[in-house]
């Protein structure tokens, strides 16, 4: 599984978990520094990634857009 990990939650987490997330990346790793939610819902949609996030937005946006 490859994950994806929101801007707001720090890069630094990447390092630390990625020895039990081998998929793990940061959307700063992937080109969307300071990208909406909607880029970012884009990206992990076209490329395979679950988005782990601490924003409440993301709950709505995946019943707007699946």
């Amino acid at each position: 599984m490859s994950l994806l990990l929101d801007e707001n939650l720090s890069p630094r987490l990447v390092p630390r978990l990625l020895s039990l997330f081998p998929g793990l990346t940061h959307a700063r790793d992937v080109g969307l520094k300071q990208a909406s939610d909607e880029q970012i819902w884009r990206c992990a949609k076209e490329n395979g990634y679950t988005v782990v996030t601490a924003d409440a937005d993301f709950v709505a946006l995946s019943n707007r857009l699946g």
